[in-house]
């Protein structure tokens, strides 16, 4: 079975998907004029405006949501994997794929606001949703929903789980299953609680984890500053197979670079548009633009963090594609959280495992959390009515058990199904917001427009020639 996973995890992210990333983010980008740069400004002023309502979550709770989404296992983890497995040069592949998915996924972000709608009292949207309306093709959405069920209830889950349990394990000598239990106690606590509670629990843990964890960044940066010029040289050099070392895997590291990349920041993958549906804001474009600036927030932040305090202390490994290592700092360490525990440990020695644990704790926990929201949310796509509830509790029943599985299996397996979800929303949702393009590109024009006439914006469905936006009339 293990054999069958790998294969078709290899399938999945073949060259062709790694291409079909970069192109949707260069595409994006040039046809909305490099949005990301020219409206960075407005991203963090829409941040904080606008207030949740009875249907919907505030732009900084539904900002939130997406943030714990993206912010988790693959900004401490996920890192250490890319510079493990593509070296050095990994980390300027995943700043790449971060500023040129900005504009992805804003495009998604906008055409889930479009074509949301309100269900239970509750603002829903994704790219299930903006599939039909927007595309009009049922089994597409379907194909989608159904996808997006089994990769967020089932196989990314554990990805999450099982990093937490081994860094807490290595810290604190906890045994995995325990840790496991733990974990679903509260899980189970806040996704019985239902949307609302989600965003209330995630607008206080989010930013007070990624302060923690940034804080303590720039302090070790701070101690190495004199290093910051080499540890950049050394990153470029290798993303651009100039460097002596790591010239040999200069494929691998824009593999695992963008791959990882996309694991981290989720731009295009059709997990963000969840949550930015679920937001009360007076124009789509308002909560594209939030959700765009997430990515920044994610990738360029937290992820690149990680890597300097990696490089810095010279605590990782580099694997050699044809066997054994090409740099072997941790034997014995193959890749993992560990590496970012052993750089902190350099400075702090008291404190790294700890330290690592709790924050990773943190963040694959609410990561964990806006799984179950967008699992849920695909749900009531499929359901036309919400009357049986069965379907609700076997989803968070299945969501709860994943989660303590992905504490007891190999990290190598939970992370290559983690990959398998990412891979296949990737591909359907890539290929929708392709063709849905003129919708959002529409909306982009009509909030500039207003923004030039010193208007704040508003979404009036009747001013776009796009069909089945009639939900934004029931607004209040």
């Amino acid at each position: 079975m293990e054999s069958i996973i790998y294969a078709l995890n290899e399938i999945i992210w073949s060259n062709v998907l790694i291409v079909l990333c970069l192109a949707a983010g260069i595409y994006f980008s040039i046809i909305t004029k490099f949005l990301q740069i020219r409206y960075f400004r407005e991203m963090v002023k829409l941040l904080f405006g606008g207030e949740s309502s009875d249907k919907g979550v505030s732009s900084f709770q539904a900002f939130a949501i997406a943030i714990s989404g993206r912010v988790g296992t693959g900004n401490i983890a996920g890192v250490a994997t890319a510079i493990a497995m593509g070296g050095p040069g990994a980390v300027f592949w995943m700043w790449i794929i971060a500023f040129l998915g900005s504009s992805s996924a804003f495009i998604e972000a906008t055409l889930g606001q479009m074509f949301k709608e309100i269900k239970g009292g509750e603002y829903r949207g994704g790219p299930a949703f903006y599939i039909e309306k927007g595309l009009g093709i049922r089994w597409y959405a379907m194909l989608f929903a159904f996808a997006t069920i089994l990769s967020t209830a089932f196989f990314l889950p554990g990805v999450q789980s099982n990093s937490i349990a081994l860094s807490v394990e290595n810290a604190f000598q906890i045994p995995v299953w325990v840790t496991g239990l733990v974990i679903c106690f509260f899980l189970a606590l806040i996704i019985f609680g239902g949307v609302k509670r989600i965003g209330k629990v995630a607008q206080i843990v989010v930013p007070f984890m990624a302060a923690a964890y940034i804080l303590m960044a720039v302090v070790i940066m701070a101690l190495n500053i004199s290093e910051i010029p080499g540890v950049i040289k050394l990153i470029v050099s290798s993303a651009f197979n100039m460097d002596a070392t790591f010239g040999g895997i200069f494929g691998m590291a824009i593999s695992w670079g963008i791959k990882r990349g996309i694991y981290s920041n989720e731009a295009g993958q059709g997990t963000a548009p969840h949550a930015a549906a679920a937001a009360e804001v007076s124009h789509p474009v308002k909560q594209g633009l939030v959700q765009a600036f997430s990515v920044y927030v994610d990738t360029l932040f937290i992820c690149t963090a990680t890597a300097f305090m990696i490089l810095f202390t010279g605590q990782y490994n580099v694997v050699n594609p044809e066997g054994g290592f090409i740099v072997e700092n941790l034997p014995g360490v193959p890749f993992g959280p560990e590496f970012t525990q052993f750089a902190i440990s350099k400075h702090f020695p008291n404190l790294g495992p700890g330290f690592i644990a709790i924050a990773l704790a943190f963040f694959a926990f609410t990561t964990i959390m806006a799984y179950y929201y967008i699992a849920e949310t695909n749900l009531s796509f499929l359901q036309r009515d919400n009357t049986q509830r069965w379907p609700l509790f076997l989803l968070r029943t299945l969501i709860l058990v994943a989660t303590f599985y992905g504490t007891i299996r190999t990290a190598a397996l939970a992370w290559t199904l983690g990959d398998i979800g990412v891979g296949m929303m990737a591909w359907l949702n890539i290929i929708a917001i392709f063709l849905l393009r003129k919708p959002a590109m529409a909306a982009l024009r009509d909030y500039m427009e207003q923004r030039k006439k010193g208007l704040d914006p508003t979404f009036n469905s009747d001013t776009l020639d796009v069909d089945n936006t009639e939900e934004w009339d029931k607004i209040d």
